[in-house]
């Protein structure tokens, strides 16, 4: 079993970072930023604003780089492959997607439908993000 390579955690961890935070950009601006800021309101809570951006940004490429590096420690017992980055990327998208939108949804937080949009899209930005991070990891 070889050692994992951190640069190469580091690399394929910004690439995966970059598409997820593309991906919530699509959707946080584009596709449910309306229906987010209607939620908000009605919560009597302040739209989101620049430094909560700036640190769900920081947060997404941790996230990137935890996915990445979720790939090497598995890869030994899973192989290397596509097959292995979707199993890395299923972890981290339950406990970094499935938990807290359930849990928002189940403290009455932000309402079902927004939720269940942000968490089946992160599921498919987790999955391409995590094989374009395998993608660049090498050994």
């Amino acid at each position: 079993m070889g050692k994992i390579n951190i640069g190469r955690v580091l690399l394929g961890g910004l690439l995966a970072g970059v598409i997820v935070n593309i991906g919530e950009t699509v959707l946080n601006v584009v596709v449910a930023g309306q229906a987010m800021e209607t939620a908000l309101a009605a919560r009597n809570l302040p739209p989101v604003g620049g430094s909560a951006i700036g640190g769900f940004v920081v947060i997404t490429f941790l996230l990137g780089v935890l996915t990445v590096w979720l790939y090497a420690a598995i890869r030994p017992r899973f192989g290397p492959g596509p097959g292995t980055a979707v199993i890395a990327a299923l972890v981290v998208w339950f406990f970094a997607y499935f938990h807290q939108s359930a849990a928002m949804v189940l403290m009455g937080i932000l309402p079902a439908k927004v939720m269940v949009l942000g968490t089946v899209w992160g599921l498919v930005e987790m999955v391409v993000a995590s094989i374009a991070g395998a993608w660049a990891y090498k050994e």
